[in-house]
């Protein structure tokens, strides 16, 4: 079995409160995009067995896509071994949700072979124990999210923008980003006072804030530098995604976003990816 596992962007993220339990509430857009990671599932092992080819993703117990089969498997009560091979083309730890799509993907696709034994909001509720971004994927669609990222709502309002991805090379822990956030000097709440997703279309312009980009920017100076190289390229807006560090152009025209990409790649420091919205 082969799936293609796509990665996310947060068109907007606003953090409106820190949880007694240390979480963070939040209210975002997110949209997948189309920038795929490869995951091919085979059956008949005696163990469970997960393979990537990235650098720094475990191949372990702790892999995320490990531990959705293996919570996928003990739901149905079933001993079978597999073996899990991830080919990696999301950046790792990157804001653009590569892990929760890889774990959201694998219950999908066991989900089918087994002959659909659970519903999607059954699969949404049980996938939320790996994290909160994976019930997103399992979803499906442009959502608005609320709570810690599992209060999903569908969301229409969207352009079809081209995206490109500027990833400078380097991951960024987001435990450690929420760890170093002040609410008191966050932004987006108020800049978004005004949007009703019953009554407004999403504005590049009026609704574009991450919470999140100035704790992670004071840190990195290349998020600042993406962001100035993608507007100077034609973007219509540029921003962070998640707790970053990639940061993503929003395009009306596909050709001005081919353009873009191809100056932004010659900076050598930088992985630049071209992708459609999945509206």
């Amino acid at each position: 079995m082969k799936i293609l596992s796509p990665a996310k962007i947060n068109l907007f993220l606003t953090i409106t409160g820190k949880r007694s339990d240390g979480y963070h509430d939040l209210r975002s857009l997110i949209c997948r995009i189309g920038l795929y990671d490869s995951i091919s599932i085979a059956f008949g092992f005696d163990d469970l067995i997960v393979r990537c080819n990235a650098p720094g993703v475990p191949n372990d117990g702790t892999n995320l896509a490990y531990k959705a089969a293996s919570l996928f498997l003990n739901s149905i009560n079933k001993r079978e071994g597999l073996q899990i091979t991830i080919e990696k083309r999301i950046p790792v730890a990157a804001g653009l949700g590569g892990g929760s799509s890889n774990a959201a993907s694998v219950l999908l696709g066991l989900n089918r072979h087994y002959g659909s034994p659970f519903s999607r909001d059954e699969l949404m509720a049980m996938s939320l124990t790996l994290g909160a971004d994976v019930p997103f994927f399992i979803f499906g669609k442009p959502a608005l999210a609320s709570g810690i990222g599992e209060k999903l709502k569908a969301f229409d309002g969207l352009s079809p923008f081209t995206i490109v991805l500027v990833y400078p090379g380097f991951g960024v822990s987001t435990a450690d980003v929420y760890k170093n956030l002040n609410l008191e000097l966050t932004k987006c709440k108020k800049k978004l006072k005004q949007f009703q997703p019953e009554r407004h279309h999403f504005d590049v312009k009026r609704h574009l804030c991450n919470d999140l980009e100035s704790v992670t920017a004071s840190r990195h100076p290349d998020i600042i530098e993406a962001k100035a190289a993608l507007l100077k390229y034609g973007a219509g807006g540029a921003l962070m995604s998640g707790s970053g560090p990639t940061v993503f152009g929003l395009f009306t025209d596909s050709e001005n976003a081919k353009k873009a990409k191809y100056r932004l790649s010659k900076n050598k420091k930088w992985q630049v990816f071209l992708a459609d919205m999945i509206i």
